[in-house]
């Protein structure tokens, strides 16, 4: 009977049900939380707002982050509710990033009252530039000397100790701070995302950047190495006030979309929280000193060390003879030299733990997949023993004093000339210039290319024609050319004369 009189409010359980757990399968949070327990954190921890390849461990699910980073710059509100927030930022302004001390009472007590370090970066947010990060970055270098992609406003910043900036990794600023005291940091980007586009013909969308801080405390040996947190956001970067423009758009944008297809976007906030991600792979940029200045590079792997500047100047590892092909036997540190011996320091870091045999299973496909076109199609002929034509091969020899004086004779008596023995060198040229012919000569015959002054072709009626770049670009292949020295008047050099 007490069953009977339950059954009219039986539909309005099932449904009063039906309703809680729909609401709480989009909370992702469950009955646990009462309404407004919940925070914002644990909004930013479910799946819709992690990256889709974050790579953190399961168990990481559930932990209390020590640390909060925020950005002081607006989210876009035209992003979809599962993708990841993006945030437009002004070149050249100063952004401050909020560092908060996100413990409870008694956890991580071996960082209360003592420093931890941060390591600030702007990378690359699409996986095919973060392959050619190196590259990328130091065609930036030379496009802009003397600027860096990343700095610190250190006059604005509030509780940041011992900054640094090494003049050899554009994209990094590090400091030291103390969580349990106030702590914002400004930083500048000076780069813009169009810089990094394939084409740069006006109107294309830059690349979306990363900005990743890393925070380490101090481990038995006092060194900060010990990792405790990253987290990062995804920003784009306009020239002065193109973000503020770009904002206005996307807001006027969603105002004129229906009401229906504006839910399907998130909220702008007025500041972008930094998502816990993996830490930086590249584990060189943390000192292993508490040196003051970054006079010196890190030792810990040597085999990158030469990464430092890319500059031409730099000097290439010492590296001992042997096979100039790629052998499946090499180990990973024969395999690093091989790749430092032709041309490919560059990419060292990628293939720190690659033997030969790992390189030489790689297919075309893959090596143009993580190095680029041009230089995966270059190291993935250089691995497989592939000998490229040059684009042009020249023959020359030298005509000595006694060879001419022996056809002078000749020539007088009537002999024919024609028995006279010369030998040839072949010179390779692939960049066509006259500066190139001048260093492949001065290499050919022992002397520095400063004493060759200038290089003439004999023309018509025994004339003397300056070899210039457009001369060499016509030059027929394998090309022969007896040369002859004649001595500068002016100054201590020689001009050369190809007959």
């Amino acid at each position: 009977m007490a069953w009977a009189l339950k059954l009219p409010l039986t539909d309005e359980v099932i449904e009063s049900g039906l309703v809680q757990d729909f609401d709480a399968s989009l909370s992702g949070i469950g009955q646990e939380l009462g309404a407004g327990a919940y925070s914002m954190s644990d909004v930013l921890a479910l799946p819709i707002f992690k990256q889709e390849e974050s790579n953190l461990p399961p168990d990481n699910e559930n932990k209390i982050l020590p640390f909060q980073y925020v950005l002081c710059a607006a989210t876009s509100p035209a992003i979809k509710l599962h993708d990841e927030t993006l945030t437009y930022l002004n070149q050249g302004q100063s952004y401050e990033i909020r560092m908060l001390d996100n413990r409870k009472i008694g956890e991580l007590p071996e960082i209360t009252s003592k420093m931890v370090k941060s390591i600030i970066r702007v990378v690359f947010h699409d996986r095919r530039l973060q392959y050619t990060e190196h590259q990328q970055l130091e065609g930036w270098r030379w496009n802009r000397p003397g600027d860096r992609i990343l700095d610190l406003d250190i006059p604005m910043s509030v509780g940041m100790i011992d900054p640094r900036a090494n003049p050899t990794q554009l994209n990094t600023v590090e400091f030291l701070w103390d969580p349990s005291k106030r702590t914002s940091v400004f930083i500048q980007v000076h780069c813009i995302s169009t810089e990094f586009t394939m084409r740069k013909h006006g109107g294309e969308k830059g690349v979306p950047f990363r900005i990743q801080i890393d925070t380490f405390k101090e481990n038995d040996s006092i060194e900060y190495t010990e990792h405790q947190h990253s987290a990062s956001c995804q920003v784009k970067v306009f020239k002065p006030k193109g973000a503020d423009r770009k904002q206005k758009t996307d807001r006027e944008k969603m105002e004129k979309r229906a009401p229906q297809e504006r839910e399907k976007y998130q909220s702008s906030y007025e500041t972008t929280i930094l998502t816990e991600c993996s830490p930086w792979p590249e584990v060189t940029y943390v000192s292993n000193s508490p040196s003051p200045s970054f006079i010196s590079t890190h030792t810990t792997f040597p085999v990158v060390v030469s990464e430092g500047n890319g500059s031409p100047s730099e000097p290439e590892p010492v590296v001992p003879t042997g096979h100039h092909n790629l052998l499946p036997t090499a180990t990973p540190q024969d395999a690093l030299q091989w790749l430092h011996r032709n041309r490919f320091s560059t990419f060292s870091r990628l293939f720190t733990n690659f033997s030969g045999a790992d390189l030489l299973k790689l297919t075309r496909e893959d090596v143009i997949q993580i190095c680029g076109p041009a230089d995966g199609i270059r190291l993935f002929n250089a691995m497989k023993g592939r000998v490229v034509r040059p684009r042009l091969t020249v023959y020359v020899c030298q005509e000595s004093q006694q060879a001419r004086e022996q056809q002078q004779q000749k020539h007088e008596n009537g002999d024919s000339p024609n028995n006279t023995f010369f030998v040839y060198h072949a010179i390779y040229l692939e960049d066509l210039t006259a500066a190139e012919l001048t260093e492949k000569i001065a290499q050919l015959f022992n002397i520095s290319p400063r004493q060759i002054n200038q290089i003439f072709k004999q023309g018509p009626t025994g004339i003397h024609v300056l070899v210039s770049d457009e001369m060499i670009q016509n030059f027929q292949d394998e090309v022969c050319f007896v040369l002859d020295t004649m001595k500068d008047d002016t100054s201590d050099g020689y001009h050369i004369i190809l007959k």
